[in-house]
């Protein structure tokens, strides 16, 4: 029997797996990263919308990246 933590990491493993997709999805329509960039970001604030205020959402993400940063800083270093 899994830990609530453990559920927890597989529900996220499931929605991060589904944004991938997406992303292959949104390349498919436009080789223009600028074009592409503000999409998944526009989709958290829309996640929050009427529930919060979109300064709170903001910092929702930037307690986000602040956490995923480290991971890809040590990716790009090693050469991957």
């Amino acid at each position: 029997m899994s830990t609530p933590t453990e559920e927890n990491f597989k529900y996220y493993k499931k929605a991060e797996n589904k944004a991938l997709e997406l992303l292959a999805e949104m390349k498919a329509t436009t080789p223009k990263k600028m074009d592409l960039e503000p999409a998944p970001l526009v989709a958290i604030f829309e996640l929050h919308k009427g529930e919060m205020p979109a300064e709170s959402t903001g910092k929702i993400v930037q307690g986000h990246l602040e956490q995923i940063m480290p991971y890809y800083a040590s990716q790009s270093t090693n050469g991957t």
